[in-house]
């Protein structure tokens, strides 16, 4: 099988730090943004928000896997369990009218970390999610998110 790598030689994955426990002072995603972990995936409170839908989830293997190319069926079918449940707790606690996954690989695909990701975005009616800019979050913003669907997927699992 050919490889579809873009990941520089002395990459220091984000995501592997979340896994792993590792946080950078001021900047990045919190031990207190992940709101499930199992023994394949983390999900947790993506730190780059867009204004009409905040507190969108990231649900990435626990193991380092660049992209869809090379992702086991095994964590896939994780990754999509996991996102069903985030997207329930979505639902019931932030109210929202409905629900959008997306996945980016390579840079022609919008890929800007080297892991695979999968966002979970909460929709609204006429939100605009595609025609508007991210922007990033403070640590201190994602809490209340964070707790919520943490809190519901306690409760449901």
């Amino acid at each position: 099988m050919e490889v579809y790598s873009h990941e520089p030689y002395d990459y220091d994955c984000p995501f592997c730090r979340v896994v792993s426990g590792v946080e950078v002072p001021n900047q990045g995603t919190k031990q207190r943004d992940i709101i499930y972990k199992n023994d394949y995936v983390t999900a947790f409170i993506a730190s780059k928000w867009w204004e009409n839908n905040k507190g969108h989830v990231l649900v990435i293997p626990n193991k380092h896997f660049e992209n869809i190319y090379e992702l086991p069926v095994d964590y896939a079918a994780e990754i999509h369990r996991a996102a069903q449940l985030v997207a329930l707790a979505m639902k019931d606690t932030y109210g929202c009218d409905g629900i959008s996954t997306r996945q980016h690989n390579e840079p022609a695909g919008n890929q800007d970390v080297w892991h695979y990701h999968l966002h979970v975005y909460p929709r609204y009616e006429n939100d605009k999610l595609y025609l508007t800019k991210g922007y990033l979050t403070s640590p201190e913003q994602r809490p209340l998110y964070a707790d919520k669907l943490r809190q519901w997927i306690d409760k449901n699992i």
